[in-house]
C-alpha cells in the first residue's frame, strides 16, 4: 500500500498499487496549483481512509475543463483525486512514501519559467505529449 495525505492530515488515502506514470507539467495552472508533478492512478486502486469531505475542487472557466482538488483545511494540492475517470492524475507531493517511478515526461515546457531548470532526461514537449493528445 502507498499512503497519501494532505499537510494537516485531514485527508488520507491509500493506493493498492503503484501509479502507472509520473510526469511534470510546466503550465501556469499546474504551477499555481502547486502540483506540477503528478502520478496517474487507476480509480480502483484508490481507497479513502478519511477526509474525502474535506476535499474541494476548483472548477476553472472555459476553455479549461479539468478541476483541481485541494484540502479545504490546509490547501494541499491533490490533483484530480475525485475525478470520475478510470485513470486520473493526483499530485505526487501528496504521496507519503516512495514508489518505483522516475519522471517520465515534461509537458508545456514552452510555459516553464526561466528560473526553473529541468534536471532529468525525460522527454519534453511544448504542449501535451503526442500520446496524450
Amino acid at each position: 500500500m502507498i499512503q497519501g495525505s494532505c499537510l494537516c492530515g485531514a485527508v488520507k488515502f491509500e493506493l493498492s498499487s503503484e501509479p502507472a506514470v509520473m510526469g511534470t507539467c510546466h503550465c501556469s495552472r499546474c504551477r499555481k496549483a502547486g502540483a506540477s508533478t503528478v502520478v496517474f492512478v487507476k480509480k480502483e486502486t484508490l481507497e479513502w481512509v478519511r477526509g474525502k469531505e474535506h476535499v474541494a475542487t476548483h472548477r476553472p472557466p472555459a476553455p479549461y475543463k479539468y478541476g483541481r482538488c485541494f484540502c479545504k483545511i490546509c490547501g494541499t494540492s491533490l490533483g484530480e483525486i475525485t475525478a470520475d475517470a478510470d485513470t486520473f492524475p493526483i499530485a505526487a507531493n501528496a504521496l507519503d512514501g516512495g514508489f518505483g517511478l522516475a519522471n517520465q515526461f515534461h509537458e508545456f515546457v514552452s510555459e516553464k519559467p526561466h528560473w526553473y531548470e529541468i534536471c532529468d532526461d525525460a522527454p519534453r514537449s511544448e504542449g501535451h505529449p503526442p500520446e496524450a493528445e
